[in-house]
């Protein structure tokens, strides 16, 4: 396992269609859920959950959307379509983690939401140290209702984020980094 600065240091993105075989096995994804879990949670709230796509479910939920998308959009062109039968296909796993931000007495929602976000990075995180690449996506049907009944979404929740998982297929290129400094200021009260 490498260094725990190191492994924060060298996370990357891969992009979901350059993620192959192996994927984690059922333990593994187990243990990355159980790390995505260990975030900050005000009020001990868990207002997030998971939906994990692998194997054949991956294919089957990617024709519904294909379906969808089509029945909203009748002229979209075959591309599109191809495109969004292979939605959640790309990589050998996909986790759609869900946010159940709700209202609460004492705990705003962005808290909750936040949360649900910290859980996705903890995700990638947890992919990273484990030797998987990983992509944290959304798309259309993410924030179509209609979609998201697809995904399995209950009323009230939306996607935080659909993390693909996989094994890459080539080497993770990295992108610029904005300077810490152009980002930062000191308060000056």
């Amino acid at each position: 396992m490498p260094d725990a600065l190191q492994l924060l240091k060298t996370r990357t993105s891969v992009a979901a269609a350059n993620l192959s075989e192996p994927a984690p096995s059922d333990e593994q994804v187990n243990e990355m859920l159980a790390i995505a879990m260990r975030v900050p949670d005000h009020g001990k709230l868990t207002p997030w959950r998971f939906i994990v796509f692998k194997g054949e479910a991956r294919f089957a939920v990617g024709l519904k959307l294909a379906e969808l998308r089509l029945r909203n959009e009748p002229d979209i062109s075959p591309g599109f379509i191809q495109q969004d039968k292979m939605r959640l296909a790309q990589a050998p796993l996909a986790v759609a983690v869900v946010s159940r931000a709700s209202p609460h007495v004492k705990i705003p929602e962005w808290e909750q939401a936040m949360s649900a976000g910290a859980a996705t990075m903890n995700l990638l995180l947890a992919a990273h140290a484990m030797g998987f690449a990983a992509n944290w996506l959304t798309g259309w049907f993410c924030y179509d209702e209609e979609g998201q009944r697809i995904l399995g979404l209950r009323p009230g929740e939306k996607v935080a984020g659909i993390v693909h998982i996989g094994t890459p297929n080539g080497p993770a290129l990295e992108r610029p980094r904005v300077a810490v400094a152009s980002l930062t200021t000191a308060w000056q009260g």
